[in-house]
């Protein structure tokens, strides 16, 4: 079982199954989960800067201009065609050592009993896609 997951969707996948109440087993992995989604975000994050400083305007030093916390970004639709670009890349989390915590996090997501509305709705949609997809 493979799960590929957007990297747009995973801070609000986070959110969701962080505010699901599990115990033992499932919850477990659903903590090595989450704590898999976080590294990836986190990571996400330290390329959106790189985008950021890359195409931002430079200073006489060659550095990147900072204007009110914020770097001076010359070209705007650029640097969001570049960030699109990589929020649309997918994290790919292969079974291997993950295989029984994938399985036991897809069982969390067929059984629950949650009302799910609004974004929250379309982001449970869209993990729970990702999971069957990953049994192919």
């Amino acid at each position: 079982m493979n799960v590929s997951i957007k990297h747009a969707y995973l801070g609000q996948v986070t959110s969701l199954l962080f505010d699901l109440a599990l115990k033992g087993k499932e919850s477990r992995h659903r903590t090595r989960f989450i704590k898999l989604l976080t590294e990836r975000s986190q990571d996400v994050e330290e390329q959106r800067k790189a985008l950021a400083e890359e195409h931002a305007e430079k200073d006489s030093d060659g550095k990147p201009a900072v204007e009110n916390e914020k770097y001076v970004i010359v070209d705007q639709q650029a640097f969001h065609d570049d960030y699109e670009e990589l929020l649309n890349e997918s994290f790919v989390i292969d079974g291997g050592d993950h295989q029984e915590m994938l399985k036991t996090i897809k069982r969390v997501l067929d059984e629950c009993d949650k009302n799910f509305s609004g974004q929250e709705a379309v982001v449970y949609d869209y993990i729970c896609e990702q999971f069957e997809g990953g049994d192919e």
